[in-house]
């Protein structure tokens, strides 16, 4: 069942536009203990994919509250919490959208993520590319083709995640996670001014590596500079954080920066 707009329900109108045109956003937390693990980023991140799309912001406390009950609920395991623009329009335009639509649900966490923690994971250049458009950059906007085409690569030569590029060759994330490299003691996250989600984990990392006196860039850099890394890992909110052993013939065995920030994403 769904939580949608405060009833449980199994469906949605037809003429959502989140169905229809993909007119939204969403974003994907961890719950932990009953809780859901930083809820505030989720929100921030949630009003700010909406004020960039011009959706009508859903009211903040109403829906912290729905995804506090929930998460009691639910004790471990996922929240998803996408908002439409709703039903209404024509056609493309979104003239008289008024009421938008919240939907909210609950599941599990992939398992095998503890498993990753522990061995870590091995990185495959995608052949699918991201486009740039910085007017959706960083935003979690239902429009997720490129990711759809990414993991169904994935999927037929069996590999757990991608390194993804953007349209430039430059590069961009993973699949469903964020990427940082280590070179000494600096620390590389892909400038996602192009293409991209900015997501709440990279955000904490950021945050708790600069509060840590870790110097920290966003970059924009080809694949090759990876070569030269120390330290390679990547993270979203519900891994939290996976150590990168292997990208093509490059080997990472280095786990300084990782075993650093492991206990502060709990």
């Amino acid at each position: 069942m769904y939580l949608i707009n405060g009833a449980w329900q199994e469906t949605v109108p037809a003429s959502d536009r989140g169905l229809q045109f993909g007119d939204g956003c969403f974003t994907t937390a961890r719950i932990l203990h009953g809780q859901v693990r930083f809820i505030e980023r989720h929100l921030a991140r949630l009003l700010a994919g909406c004020q960039r799309l011009g959706i009508p912001q859903p009211d903040s406390v109403i829906l912290a509250d729905e995804m506090q009950t929930l998460a009691r609920d639910q004790g471990t395991g996922t929240l998803k919490v996408v908002i439409t623009r709703g039903s209404g329009g024509r056609g493309y335009s979104a003239h008289g959208c008024d009421m938008p639509r919240r939907i909210l649900s609950v599941s599990g966490v992939p398992g095998h993520y503890a498993q990753w923690q522990q061995q870590g994971i091995t990185l495959v250049l995608s052949p699918i590319r991201m486009g740039c458009n910085p007017a959706l950059a960083g935003i979690k906007h239902l429009n997720r083709l490129e990711q759809v085409l990414i993991r169904s690569h994935l999927e037929q030569i069996h590999a757990p995640e991608a390194l993804v590029l953007d349209s430039d060759g430059m590069l961009v994330e993973c699949c469903a996670a964020n990427l940082f490299w280590r070179k000494n003691h600096r620390v590389y996250t892909p400038d996602l001014a192009l293409a991209g989600v900015d997501g709440t984990m990279r955000q904490h990392i950021i945050a708790r590596l600069r509060y840590g006196g870790w110097t920290v860039e966003e970059v924009r850099e080809p694949a090759a500079t990876l070569a030269q890394a120390d330290e390679v890992f990547i993270c979203n909110a519900l891994m939290p954080i996976i150590p990168v052993k292997r990208i093509g013939e490059h080997h990472y065995t280095d786990r300084q920066l990782y075993d650093f920030l492991a206990p502060l994403c709990e």
